[in-house]
């Protein structure tokens, strides 16, 4: 076999393939046993019909197509690997010249991975938010705790806002009432927004016993976004007591004896949780300046599958389970189709230029992944899909997804080590240290998001729900 390459663009390459009719052989051989399984011709036991037989009953062109069939993808993956080129999806291939006993030739144009040059990213500077605690936001979570404990008493008057009301709904569209439109004993907490909108205004001065009527779009059920008549019912209104904020409160609601130690604690994990935000910011912020530096041609091929495969998950995963379709989830949203894909394009370009940068990285630093850190990674994509790591390690592995998660781990090193040679300010002019264990681990999860990574754990929570439902 004969192989040339040509380079049409930065992202697209033509194999041309040429193999001696002799190279041919074993497929030969192999579509005459394929043959002999599939036909009958009397006078022959099945399977042992002759080469000569078949060619006068079947044709010699039929032998030809199962064996070209058969040869095409071993002589095509011959020259991939002979050429040292990193293909990218399926190559469409043509077959330029078909000659019996001579020669068989053929093209494959196939997507690449660009060559890329990283330059020297140790001169990065970013700015992310300083982590600044305030009394305020220390009371705020103390506050937060204690709307937690608080409890409730049956009141003699009309509901005011914070109140629990018990109440039965009815809903009605063009003047039917929904089989799965009404509902009773429902506790609700005025001004908590969890029910219907106008909700709220219907049962404030409403006492036990008296209803009203007000109209709504339906949030979910079989009529979920049309407009339904609501007729709600107050059955009982009760007072919520928020205890006091006193040592008791603390001993109730916490490890700590006192309420100053409850919120020293509090402070202290504020701290923690702005310091992750922060180590976050940094990291998409240092991701960024990283791709600007880099001239990333992206394959149109594989643009176009991306941006697929983002709708898809989007629709078919992530808004399925909220009940939406897309023109309903555009509505919220406030925005037009035209919008939706020119972003949707913009994060599918931004995603493709993440994984190439970043993998070039891995290359270049020579970094790899260890036991240890795909088991975490695969742990921490378990929480996030409501899977047991048991589950979602069974449908990774049978969904041949194991490389996609050693390739996440991957580029979040890649990142973690771009962040550390870059300069990190506050917003107060202070250096910051991200020098932390779980550094490689948020660092995989901001690489994550920008390549939609999340597309493994909808892959992998489909497997396992297919399943059990097997």
């Amino acid at each position: 076999m004969k192989s040339a390459v040509e380079t049409l663009n930065p992202t697209r390459v033509r194999l041309s393939i040429e193999v001696p009719f002799e190279e041919l052989k074993d497929s030969l051989d192999a579509a005459y046993k394929k043959i002999n399984q599939q036909v009958t011709v009397k006078g022959f036991r099945k399977g042992k019909i002759p080469a000569r037989v078949i060619d006068q009953r079947f044709g010699r062109g039929a032998v030809l197509e199962e064996a070209v069939n058969d040869a095409l993808p071993k002589f095509y993956t011959e020259a991939v690997n002979e050429a040292e080129i990193d293909v990218l999806g399926q190559p469409e291939v043509d077959i330029t010249e078909l000659k019996d006993g001579e020669t068989l030739n053929f093209t494959a144009e196939v997507d690449v991975r660009p060559s890329l040059e990283i330059p020297d990213y140790s001169g990065i500077e970013v700015e992310v938010d300083a982590v600044e605690v305030t009394d305020e936001d220390v009371e705020k979570s103390v506050e937060q705790l204690r709307e937690r404990f608080a409890s409730t008493s049956p009141v003699e008057r009309a509901a005011e806002d914070g109140d629990v009301v018990t109440i039965d709904l009815q809903a009605k569209v063009e003047g039917e009432v929904l089989e799965d439109g009404v509902a009773e004993g429902v506790s609700y907490t005025i001004g908590s927004g969890e029910l219907l909108d106008g909700i709220d205004d219907a049962v404030k001065g409403l006492s036990a016993g008296e209803e009203a009527t007000f109209t709504s779009e339906l949030k979910g059920g079989s009529a979920a976004g049309q407009e339904a008549e609501v007729t709600v019912k107050v059955t009982q209104v009760a007072a919520r007591e928020l205890p006091e904020l006193d040592d008791e409160f603390a001993q109730l609601a916490s490890e700590f004896d006192t309420l100053e130690e409850l919120k020293a604690d509090s402070r202290k994990r504020l701290e923690n949780m702005k310091q992750y935000d922060q180590a976050t910011q940094a990291q998409e912020r240092v991701l960024e300046k990283l791709l600007e530096l880099v001239e990333v041609p992206v394959p149109e091929k594989l643009l176009e599958d991306e941006i697929n495969t983002r709708k898809h998950n989007l629709e078919h995963h992530q808004l399925g389970q909220m009940g939406l379709d897309l023109e309903k989830y555009l509505e919220i949203q406030g925005k037009t189709v035209e919008e939706f894909d020119a972003e949707t394009k913009e994060a599918a370009v931004k995603g493709i230029k993440t994984q190439f940068v970043l993998d070039e990285l891995v290359k270049q630093e020579k970094l790899n992944v260890n036991q240890e850190e795909l088991t975490e990674h695969l742990m921490r994509r378990a929480a996030s899909s409501g899977m047991s790591p048991d589950q979602f390690a069974q449908a990774v592995v049978e969904g041949g997804q194991v490389p996609l998660l050693v390739g996440e781990v991957a580029r979040g090193k890649a990142l973690a080590v771009v962040v550390e040679a870059a300069t990190v300010k506050d917003t107060n002019g202070e250096i910051v240290d991200l020098d932390d264990e779980d550094e490689v681990e948020q660092a995989a999860d901001v690489a994550a998001e920008a390549t939609e990574a999340d597309a493994t754990e909808a892959d992998a929570t489909e497997a396992a729900e297919e399943k059990t439902e097997g």
